[in-house]
């Protein structure tokens, strides 16, 4: 999709679709609004009358003009109420919008900024927030037919303003809400991608040539230099599966290590997963080829901080592996030690997911880092606690929970903070190893125990955990998060980062 900005006066271009907003409760609508509502002969402010115009947040409410203007139709979308109004605002009302011109089947659409006027919003972040909200909107999983299929799809939204002096602010703004977009983007079709496509080795050159593409260090070990490391609880899960595993290490300012604070990101990489000898049941299986996710966010998350050129060291490590079954493959009852010396037993094969983050945190010691923040699909508990309308957060350490409580409001991708009790240490204590995987059958606290097991293997730096497993994968659409893969998580984190030295 092209994003064109374009001073002037939007009643003056030609467009299959104009797209114009209004807050609720307005009864005489203003600005550009306003000015539609007059070349229409009133026609916005009778629907307001009427009450087919509210005003709602996300409503829309489309119009012919019947030649009174070079653009047959006008969209009027819902801003909610001016004294809540916010991006989160925004974006939904953007998201609701272009959805409804695709469904109208325009192709070339103009649109206002939605709120840089009567709502008082940044010009930057107006413009970051409407081409944001516009292309997640527009997403649309990869897909392999025989058969093309005629889908109404918008070619170009045409951003109008009419104070020339705000052009370059909305350029800004539009560069920043593309990058951080087709990020998560990149995200999502790595995360949608089937598994018998996106291996290991798949996702690590995908890695390797984006960071290639946008400035990023990059580095890939392979079995070898993962044995050498002693990662035996990573190696443990690749075991049983034929394809190699990958542990990739991509960089932004490694050069300037020493004097910018230090942000490392670990993604669990499970490509595919059947729980191995505590097998999956089927339904859903199919499902599995996203708990890479966490891994796909981290290497979303890094493109964005390369091509926003953050002032930060940001590191991303991404353990890659399959769980599969077959003669070598990890039984419940084993132990394996760890690069840090520190050991585990399995109790349930099918908790792998916190097996390869174990080796990995451990390697993440290695930075010094500021922080170290894991994202994971990692419990179906916690969907359960939360469902989808949240990620669970946990952490102790009060500033770095700040920050990420910060950018989730920021952005709409919501944390909650979980309980990281002593106590639920005792759930994972082993007869045979110094901790165990799972405390399976008992299934009490899974969420918290399966973070305290990751905690045992970090190392002395801030740490946070957030399990992403409910919210990675949109069955119920809503705006920005069409059906399918979701990329939970990176606008959440670019955002954490680009905040980080005002915090």
């Amino acid at each position: 999709m092209l994003i064109d900005i374009k001073q002037g006066n939007i009643l003056d271009i030609e467009a299959d679709l104009m797209i114009v907003n209004l807050f609720e409760g307005v009864k005489a609508p203003g600005g550009a609004t306003g000015a539609v509502d007059k070349a229409l002969g009133g026609a916005i402010s009778q629907l307001i009358e009427l009450g087919d115009c509210s005003g709602k947040l996300g409503e829309t409410t489309l119009l012919y003009t019947h030649g009174a203007l070079p653009t047959p139709r006008v969209l009027v979308v819902g801003l909610g109420e001016a004294t809540s109004f916010d991006g989160k605002q925004a974006r939904v009302a953007a998201a609701k919008a272009i959805r409804a011109a695709k469904n109208a089947k325009a192709r070339q659409v103009t649109t206002i900024t939605h709120g840089a006027g009567i709502g008082d919003m940044d010009p930057i972040d107006a413009a970051q927030a409407l081409v944001e909200a516009t292309l997640l909107e527009s997403y649309e999983m990869p897909a392999d037919r025989s058969a093309k299929e005629d889908r109404p799809t918008i070619e170009t939204v045409t951003i109008v303003e009419f104070d020339a002096d705000n052009i370059p602010l909305l350029e800004t703004g539009a560069q920043i809400g593309r990058i951080i977009a087709e990020s998560a983007m990149f995200a999502r079709d790595l995360a949608a991608t089937p598994s018998n496509i996106a291996t290991p080795t798949y996702i690590a050159n995908k890695a390797v040539a984006m960071a290639q593409e946008v400035g990023l260090e990059s580095h890939v070990m392979d079995w070898g230099e993962m044995e050498e490391l002693g990662m035996n609880i990573l190696l443990a899960v690749a075991k049983g599966s034929d394809e190699p595993p990958k542990f990739v290490i991509l960089e932004h300012n490694k050069a300037r290590a020493d004097e910018l604070p230090t942000i490392v990101f670990v993604g669990k990489g499970v490509t595919f997963d059947t729980g191995g000898y505590s097998l999956k049941r089927t339904d859903g299986m199919w499902q599995m080829k996203y708990d890479m996710s966490g891994a796909a966010n981290v290497l979303g998350i890094l493109r964005a901080a390369a091509l926003l050129d953050l002032p930060l060291h940001v590191v991303g490590l991404t353990p890659l592996v399959e769980n599969m079954i077959n003669g070598h493959a990890q039984k419940p009852g084993d132990v394996y030690k760890g690069m840090t010396g520190k050991t585990m037993e399995v109790i349930s094969t099918d908790a792998e997911g916190r097996m390869i983050l174990a080796d990995a945190l451990a390697y993440a010691g290695r930075y010094k880092a500021d922080a170290v923040i894991d994202q994971a699909t990692l419990t179906g508990a916690i969907s359960i606690a939360l469902g989808a309308q949240a990620a669970g957060l946990f952490t102790e350490e009060d500033d770095l929970k700040t920050r990420l409580l910060a950018a989730a409001e920021a952005t709409g991708e919501r944390v909650w903070p979980m309980p990281m009790y002593d106590e639920y240490k005792d759930y994972i204590k082993s007869d045979f190893a110094d901790v165990k995987n799972s405390t399976a059958p008992n299934r009490f606290a899974g969420v918290s125990t399966s973070a305290k097991f990751l905690q045992h293997f970090i190392e002395d730096y801030p740490w946070a955990h957030l399990d992403i497993a409910g919210v990675s994968w949109t069955k119920k659409p809503r705006p920005m998060y069409p059906k399918g893969a979701a990329a939970f998580g990176v606008r959440l984190l670019v955002q954490m980062l680009r905040n980080w030295e005002e915090a």
